[in-house]
């Protein structure tokens, strides 16, 4: 998914840390007037519930919008990970 994430400059670091332990990459980053806009792409399995620890992380001052952005592989690890939990 291509998420775009606009926070105050003050929750920036914790935004990013979040959207790494999802798997995600961030694509862009700008601050204006003490305004954080993050643009990413994080796998939409990890963007469940992503709303409510997103508004925990920031005070409830943050907003996010996400769109497909393209179909990729899943990492072996994950699919090993899916694979043993079916069987």
């Amino acid at each position: 998914m291509n998420v775009v994430i606009e926070t105050p400059a003050e929750f920036q670091g914790a935004v990013i840390g979040d959207l790494g332990r999802r798997r995600g990459s961030v694509v862009q980053s700008e601050t204006q007037s003490e305004q954080s806009r993050i643009v990413a792409h994080v796998p939409l399995a990890r963007m469940f519930g992503y709303a409510t620890d997103l508004r925990s992380a920031t005070k409830g001052c943050a907003e996010f919008s996400m769109e497909l952005a393209h179909y990729a592989w899943t990492p072996a690890e994950v699919q090993s990970a899916l694979v043993r939990r079916e069987g």
